[in-house]
């Protein structure tokens, strides 16, 4: 696992940023981490990347404690949510710092990256639009040659032209250097588009865990006569429903076949499952689905 969790919690006072997250990231994924505002997703990635210490349980990254040296630093690259550059440093002079705090730091990369995008070694960074800013803060990121990258919300300040290169330019580098990812978004389109796995995080809690392939064989959407859902299988855990005078319509997880000849089933998306998760009340352990 690139990435593992047991009970792992962070307070600000009294204040519980994340609570009780147990998860594994298998390695080799681009894992989409989602949830609305408060959930703990820049909590969860900044414990990942060392920037923070838990208050309780332990997260392990990369086989290694979080921030516990160089060695283990240098195998996670980090890009916050505000794709942090220096206004009065050039893109060369980023990189030049880049070199200089980075033992595995690969220069070629970095300034392959900057030539084919486009960047003006000589321009300071604050003359840089949102998406050069954004993709020089990726190439920083790149070119320390991490095995985990976090990405916290790195395009949500983008136009859609500019979200869609960068995202293009992402799976490139994963496709090229190997790298395993975990990118956090509100956007789940985007994440559809690239992501191969996925966390929901809500009220600071896990609430599914999985790869898309086997969340989206396992979710189905079920549309019949209207009935009570207390009727339905126990192997059917129903996630949302909605009914009209006649017809009622269900979200449910379930592994086993649907027989009842009642229902029209169909498929559901990436976004229909997040929705349905973020809507429900946290009322049992999270659903993982790894396989």
């Amino acid at each position: 696992m690139i990435l593992r969790a047991q009970g792992l919690g962070r307070k600000y006072g009294r204040r519980r940023a994340l609570a009780d997250c147990t998860l594994d990231i298998p390695a080799g994924h681009v894992t989409g981490l989602v949830g609305p505002n408060g959930a703990g997703k820049s909590t969860l990635l900044n414990l990942a990347a060392g920037m923070l210490t838990p208050t309780e349980g332990i997260i392990e990254v990369c086989g290694g404690r979080p921030g516990s040296g160089t060695e283990q630093l240098a195998k996670v690259g980090f890009v916050a949510q505000e794709t942090p550059t220096y206004a009065g440093l050039t893109v060369a002079e980023h990189l030049h710092l880049g070199a200089q705090l980075n033992p595995g730091w690969d220069n070629a990369l970095a300034y392959e990256r900057i030539t084919r995008l486009g960047l003006d070694p000589a321009q300071k960074a604050g003359k840089l639009s949102g998406g050069q800013r954004a993709q020089l803060a990726l190439t920083i990121g790149i070119a320390k040659r991490p095995r985990l990258l976090l990405l916290d919300e790195p395009v949500a300040a983008l136009d859609p032209l500019a979200r869609r290169e960068f995202m293009q330019d992402l799976m490139e580098s994963v496709a090229e250097h190997g790298l395993s990812v975990v990118l956090s978004s509100h956007l789940v389109a985007d994440l559809e588009r690239v992501c191969d796995h996925l966390i929901v995080l809500m009220d600071s809690r896990v609430r599914i865990s999985g790869e898309f392939d086997e969340l989206l064989a396992t979710h189905f959407r079920l549309t019949g006569p209207r009935r009570d859902v207390d009727t339905l299988p126990r192997n059917q855990q129903v996630l949302s429903v909605s009914h009209t005078d006649r017809q009622t319509t269900l979200l449910v997880h379930t592994s086993e076949p649907i027989l009842d000849p009642a229902w029209s089933v169909s498929p559901v998306t990436i976004e229909d499952l997040v929705l349905a998760y973020m809507s429900r009340p946290q009322t049992r352990p999270a659903l993982e689905v790894l396989r």
